[in-house]
């Protein structure tokens, strides 16, 4: 899904996982991370609708889907590091487990 807007580039994919890479474990930890910085990012206040002149009801249904789209957005364009660290994680469980 392309977030760009008229005068935004075009954000950044997911770099190509290397061949000894588990594709599916970085998937599941990018997952991860989008899911905590949806968390912050609503902790933080973002979405949350404007005092004045905002959007209505409509703008309070749907905030979390824009929350959701800027959490992605992040871990598409590199995320903050968190993703390559929860993928170390599993995939020592993984190890663990066979």
């Amino acid at each position: 899904m392309d977030v760009s807007g008229p005068n935004q580039a075009a954000l950044p994919t997911l770099p190509q996982v290397s061949k000894d890479v588990d594709p599916n474990l970085m998937e599941v930890a990018r997952e991860l991370e989008a899911s905590f910085l949806t968390e912050m990012l609503k902790a933080a206040g973002v979405g949350e609708a404007r005092k004045t002149f905002g959007g209505g009801a409509g703008e309070d249904q749907f905030s979390s889907f824009l929350v959701r789209e800027y959490a992605d957005a992040t871990v598409r364009a590199g995320g903050i590091g968190l993703a390559e660290s929860i993928y170390r994680s599993l995939l020592q469980v993984k190890g663990e487990g066979e």
